[in-house]
């Protein structure tokens, strides 16, 4: 690589918010309705027959702030002139992009292949009704038209969710760059739901590589990177440059100088304009995950040996392994950083947050060139590594065994080799827990902190602490153990609860604030969300369980289709749409795909799964081994965690 080309690149990872300008084209409006978006992608078809050559330049105004950080001004932007060629075509499906509407001969194809609206939903409760009606046929040849007709109705649900995936993509420079969060056509209040998120596209982008679709991922991460050291402002305070954004929006704007004409900009939310104000911690971890994916499955490494890309995932690793006053290993985080981006008592160290950090630190080791510059980086992330592995396994299970042990505990013990390290009171043992823990199983509890352990049962971390083999084999089994003793409170009516059990009564009160929206069996409050079925299959499939998974996927599909799609379901048993739930939500939709596209080729999850590091297993017996006294003296070179 060239020195020229090499600046080029570190200059496009670092320069914020890109800008695309095209005086025929419009911006994706996810406001549309269903009708009307038919009208836009046809009009976008047409434009599409024409490829569009981009060229960047640099617009002036990079200025420097504080501590010689490189900032850049929200109205001086990174700047792409799109020229219209004059070449006709398109990408096929057999050529790796076949969803874009336009193929080689320039056929133009509809997007959808069954009705929209709710036509499709008559389509689909006719299919139901037709398939409960056969299945009480139990033998001879109306037995084999009732298996008909339930292939015919799960195929047609498949058809209509990609077909609704699809219609979701939003286009930036002509380009797919990612997918909106919902396209609800019932409500006129979009808050930020027409925005592309982080962590809402990533079952998206996994849908799209499993079938073999790799363009709007690679946008997408291309895309994001760039705007990851946008100026970062809130009442006078930035924060570190390697915070990547909660989501972004493509805005048409006029074209300085010419009213006449218009560009496309990207404009993104790193927390500041976000209900709360909360600085997405995930978003970064999900990236790195996501960049991993993108390799295996695509076979294309050369996205993440770019050297701006390089420097991204850099920037998130030494923003997340920066010294602070924190004695343990796990990253603290305010309340609401994460899935749960409301007030629900997570503060502190949330367990999703560990699951997604081990996850992001060995997807970035595995992905990091080796060079000088990166020796002290690797070494960190290798330290932090064994700390946090080993603080999660040995802090935040809970089984019946350790329960029982919790139960014993003695406080106030000040000593180097005390038992009850974090001063846990065994009066915290919630009642309820007494008698929902099963003989066989255990889980992850949802945060430490001292004197405090949360006993509630958070799916997203525990899923993921099996996917990343943040936990043990017999500790990934116990956790499956857990979810099949207790399907009837994970699972039921619709999987899968986004924790277990719900904060009541003055509790409610006090840890949410009395927020109206994550009422008891509601929302984030232990609401049931159909996205985690996917994050369900990943950890089913990596431990050779398949079965449990294809079981709630079996649930989900009695419903999804037919209640258009919600973004999640409330009471203790999932059986109602939830109170604000929206409708036609894009990972409800690519979450159910994701987990039958894995189900019918499991070896295609090990793009998202990491096996047990060797060496981590030899430093755990280390660990385990040692005194745990040590002597006063001069400060190592190593950091140290309470582990």
């Amino acid at each position: 690589m060239g020195a020229s080309e090499a600046a080029l690149q570190i200059f496009s990872g670092v320069i914020p918010r890109a800008v695309c300008s095209n005086p025929h084209s419009n911006n994706f409006d996810s406001t549309f309705s269903f009708k009307s978006q038919v009208k836009f992608v046809k009009k976008r078809i047409l434009r599409n027959r024409h490829s569009s050559k981009c060229s960047s330049r640099l617009l002036r105004g990079i200025e420097t702030g504080f501590g010689g950080k490189t900032r850049c001004s929200r109205r001086l932007l990174y700047s792409c002139r799109c020229q219209q060629a004059e070449s006709a075509g398109g990408t096929t499906p057999e050529g790796g992009n076949g969803s874009w509407f336009v193929d080689s001969t320039e056929t133009l194809h509809p997007i959808n292949s069954i009705p929209n609206g709710s036509s499709a939903l008559e389509f689909q409760d006719d299919q139901f009704a037709k398939q409960e009606t056969k299945s009480s046929i139990s033998s001879g040849t109306n037995g084999a038209v009732g298996d008909s007709f339930h292939k015919i109705s799960i195929e047609s649900i498949e058809d209509e969710a990609w077909d609704l995936l699809r219609e979701s993509i939003v286009y930036y420079c002509g380009s797919p760059i990612g997918t909106i969060a919902a396209r609800d056509p019932t409500s006129s209040n979009l808050l930020n739901y027409d925005q592309v998120f982080i962590r809402d596209f990533i079952p998206s982008g996994i849908a799209f590589l499993l079938k073999g679709e790799y363009d709007i991922v690679r946008n997408f991460i291309l895309h994001t990177l760039q705007l990851q050291s946008w100026e970062k402002t809130m009442d006078c305070h930035s924060p570190g440059q390697g915070l990547m954004p909660a989501s972004f929006k493509v805005r048409t704007v006029p074209l300085d100088g010419d009213d006449s004409a218009t560009e496309e900009v990207l404009d993104p939310d790193f927390g500041e304009a976000a209900i709360g104000r909360v600085a997405p911690v995930d978003s970064g971890l999900w990236w790195i995950i996501l960049l991993r994916a993108y390799g295996k499955c695509s076979g294309d490494s050369s996205v993440q040996e770019r050297i701006d890309v390089q420097t991204g995932i850099k920037m998130i690793l030494k923003l997340c392994l920066a010294d602070g006053f924190d004695m343990f290993p796990t990253l603290l985080v305010t309340d609401g950083p994460c899935m749960i981006d409301r007030r629900m008592g997570i503060h502190g160290h949330p367990l999703e947050i560990q699951a997604l950090f081990y996850s992001a630190l060995l997807c970035a080791r595995e992905m990091l060139t080796p060079e000088d510059g990166s020796a002290d980086l690797i070494r960190a992330l290798n330290n932090r590594l064994v700390a946090l592995s080993f603080h999660i396994r040995e802090y935040y299970w809970v089984d019946l065994r350790k329960l029982n042990e919790i139960y014993r505990y003695k406080t106030e013990e000040y000593s180097y080799d005390a038992v009850n390290k974090f001063n846990i009171y065994p009066d915290q043992i919630p009642s309820w827990l007494v008698e929902w823990m099963p003989d066989k199983g255990g889980y992850l509890i949802g945060n430490l902190q001292p004197a405090h352990m949360d006993f509630r049962f958070f799916s997203l971390g525990n899923l993921w602490s099996v996917v990343s083999s943040l936990t043990t084999t017999s500790q990934s089994h116990a956790i499956l153990d857990l979810i099949e003793s207790k399907w009837g409170d994970l699972v039921a009516d619709m999987p899968f609860k986004i924790c277990y059990p719900a904060l009541e009564g003055q509790e409610w009160q006090i840890i949410t604030g009395s927020d109206p929206k994550n009422t008891p069996w509601s929302y984030h409050n232990a609401g049931s969300w159909p996205t985690l079925l996917w994050q369900l299959t990943v950890a089913c499939i990596k431990m050779n369980r398949p079965e449990i998974a294809a079981r709630a996927i079996e649930i989900a599909e009695r419903r999804l289709a037919k209640d258009k799609w919600p973004e999640y379901y409330d009471t203790r048993k999932g059986r109602f749409i939830g109170k604000q739930a929206r409708l036609y939500q894009t990972w409800s939709i690519a979450g159910y795909l994701v987990s039958k596209l894995l189900l019918a080729e499991p070896s295609k999850a090990k793009m998202l799964t990491t096996e047990e590091d060797s060496d981590l297993v030899n430093a755990f017996s280390c660990m385990i081994s040692a005194s745990p006294k040590r002597k006063r003296g001069q400060k190592s070179s190593n950091p140290t965690y309470i582990v």
